[in-house]
């Protein structure tokens, strides 16, 4: 097991543990989490010998194999199975010491019989390779990287082909291939797509050894973790269960503190009352002294504090054109890249024809490199088409958040002098307030952006994107430098927002949370995907099979798994099966469905939006009933009528909020029946 008694841990003055205990058995999978800087990665350090406590106990048994990811791979010539394999280190040890003796044996004299002494030593050699499943390695290699959406070519490539993305898949299979006793993971979903992250979940829901991760991802945390560790405020607590257990059991546990620091408040207002109306009397004065002592003695219970004050919201968009875009037949992808001889253009998706529409929410789906980001480009403008038309609607607005938007900002600025060049005429005052509300106060907002850490200049650049009133959002991959708490906060605004969204995301909760429907980007296409996200996923465990039991196949080799010079884009041309005619009947059709099922949601959603606004207007009165009743002074005994009208306020109230619910659920229910 790890033991951690009274343990501080600091860098620098910074004190980031102090006294922790906690104890974490033999097989269990740990959710590490806290705020950015809270520590965590300082415990992996720990945990891996780099970095000792500087005061209290931490103990681990000696014995224990460690697998953790490596940070860097530089670039070489050896293919990316080969790099792999080197995980299982014993392994590489016993094959070093064969190869070692085969070159002794090819320099040596055998006349003395010493060949006999090789052989025995080889064989036995020989025997521990077996016992390592030495001789399925690269099978179980091979497995590794194709679960992390390498092809079986691939799996041959020299890592220096790779970019820094892929060479991050390439040490995560490598730490997954070291026979280990503690598999230390930080943040391993944050160069996987969607489909990857899938694969990853179910590989370590059968490892063995203990685990403790790192992840900003909570779906993830839900699906591997069955305990968490979550550090605040210089203090580790171990909670029983996943992510979303922890944040029940701690909402519960701040009520109970609110409560019962409510309660003590009351105990020293009355203590303290009674030592100032007292102390000067001498026949209380004893007394008094006495509730001093017990003011002195009192254990302070500290007041809750929100773990996550930070939130936001969209501003409301000038104009809602509908449709927002239309493409006709359209093709995406970089025109004059292909090769270096002919100059073609580089098709990555073919024949799309969609059309959107006011208050659409879309998810893309799709391995990484089929062409979600260039479709988002291509719908942003950023990246013109390579064919067909691409319509925009009047007084359309598209904010648009890459996935290195962050590299877009001026690091040699400050938050308000960039927001001040996008809005010139603005008075600072408002600028300023503006960036409050993204968590910049005064001193961020007039600091350079050079030091602000990964999510901090996320939030940033989702601020200057907010400021211009999008009526259209397209965001490839929001969340990838945001912690938990900012992702909320950015789930919350997303789901608040009252334009049309596109959203490419591996954050399956931001996804459930703030789509409606998804597209699947795929061999060159973009389709409809009829499903949900646990549709999604049994659809990607069942193609990842397929594609493990293909590979173990000899001489199957797939056409696209053919091996590409470095750097160059694979892409594949897909045909549309339908012609332009068939098209137009289509969306005509589709167009009718559309327009009769908005004629049966709109009485549904006028009688929701009643029901919204009489649940808004009875919980501000029955919060104003549970604050009377909150007062001590409610229970005096010259008050029993007040008390019992207000009993019965909060008995009726309580009763209609509860019926208001039950029919938003129903008429919610025929709405989804509907769909859109």
């Amino acid at each position: 097991m790890i033991r951690i008694e009274g343990l501080t841990l600091r860098r620098g003055i910074k004190v980031l543990l102090d006294k922790a205990t906690v104890t974490l058995q033999p097989g269990e999978k740990v959710g590490l989490i806290g705020a950015n800087g809270a520590g965590k990665t300082s415990l992996f350090a720990l945990l891996l010998g780099e970095l000792h406590a500087d005061a209290g106990d931490f103990e681990m048994p000696a014995s224990w194999r460690i697998a953790h990811v490596a940070q860097e791979t530089p670039g070489t010539d050896r293919s990316a199975l080969d790099l792999v394999v080197d995980g299982d280190v014993r392994l590489r040890a016993v094959e070093r010491q064969i190869e070692a003796i085969e070159a002794a044996h090819l320099d040596a004299d055998d006349a003395d019989g010493g060949n006999d002494h090789h052989g025995e030593q080889l064989g036995n050699l020989h025997a521990q390779i077996a016992d390592l499943d030495g001789y399925t390695v690269e099978s179980r290699a091979e497995s590794l990287l194709l679960g992390l959406g390498f092809s079986l070519a691939q799996t041959r490539w020299p890592v220096s082909n790779f970019s820094g993305g892929w060479r991050m898949r390439i040490n995560l299979a490598q730490a997954l291939m070291c026979p280990s006793d503690l598999l230390l993971l930080d943040e391993p979903t944050n160069h996987l797509d969607l489909d990857a992250i899938v694969w990853l979940e179910q590989w370590l829901r059968r490892y063995a050894g203990t685990m403790v991760v790192i992840s900003h991802d909570r779906e993830f945390l839900d699906a591997v973790c069955n305990v968490t560790l979550h550090i605040d405020q210089a203090t580790l607590k171990r909670y029983g269960g996943n992510y979303s257990t922890f944040e029940k059991l701690r909402a519960m546990q701040a009520n109970l503190t609110a409560a019962a620091y409510a309660k003590q408040q009351r105990e020293i207002e009355h203590l303290q009352s009674f030592v100032n109306r007292f102390k000067a009397t001498a026949s209380k004065a004893k007394q008094a002294q006495s509730r001093v002592k017990a003011l002195e003695r009192m254990d302070l219970i500290s007041p809750t504090h929100a773990s996550s004050p930070f939130t936001f919201r969209f501003r409301v968009p000038d104009a809602a054109p509908d449709p927002m875009l239309t493409a006709e037949n359209m093709a995406c992808g970089y025109a004059g890249q292909g090769d270096q001889e002919d100059g073609n253009d580089v098709l990555i998706l073919d024949g799309i024809s969609m059309s959107l529409r006011v208050g659409e929410r879309i998810g893309l789906l799709g391995a990484n490199g089929q062409g979600k980001s260039t479709l988002v480009k291509t719908l942003a403008g950023t990246l013109p088409p390579l064919t067909g038309e691409l319509r925009a609607g009047k007084g359309l607005q598209i904010g648009y958040f890459a996935q290195h938007q962050v590299d877009m900002l001026r690091l040699d600025e400050t938050p308000l002098q960039q927001l001040m060049r996008m809005a010139p005429n603005t008075r600072e005052q408002e600028l300023r307030n503006y960036l409050g509300s993204f968590d910049f106060g005064n001193e961020m907002a007039t600091s350079i952006v050079a030091p602000f850490s990964g999510g901090e200049k996320a939030r940033l650049a989702l601020a200057m994107i907010i400021w211009n009133k999008p009526n259209l959002l397209l965001l490839d991959e929001p969340t990838n430098h945001l912690d938990l708490e900012t992702r909320e906060a950015l789930t919350l605004a997303l789901a608040q927002f009252e334009g049309t969204l596109i959203l490419v995301s591996h954050d399956r909760a931001l996804l459930r949370a703030t789509t409606d429907s998804f597209l699947l980007v795929a061999n060159g296409s973009v389709a409809p995907f009829d499903g949900d996200l646990d549709d999604y996923r049994d659809w990607l465990l069942g193609k990842a099979a397929q594609k493990v039991e293909k590979a173990a196949k000899p001489g199957k080799t797939d056409k696209t798994d053919s091996p590409a010079p470095a750097n160059k884009p694979l892409a594949s041309k897909v045909e549309p099966v339908l012609t332009e005619a068939q098209r137009r009947d289509l969306r005509k059709h589709e167009a009718e469905q559309r327009n009769a099922r908005a004629a049966q949601r709109k009485p549904i959603e006028s009688r929701l939006k009643r029901i919204d606004e009489q649940l808004t207007k009875l919980a501000v009165k029955k919060a104003a009933v549970d604050a009377g009743l909150a007062d001590p002074a409610a229970y005096d005994e010259t008050k029993k009528d007040a008390l019992r009208q207000l009993l019965s306020d909060q008995a009726y109230l309580t009763r209609e909020i509860g019926a208001l619910e039950g029919e938003w659920l129903e008429q919610q229910e025929k709405l989804e029946q509907i769909g859109t």
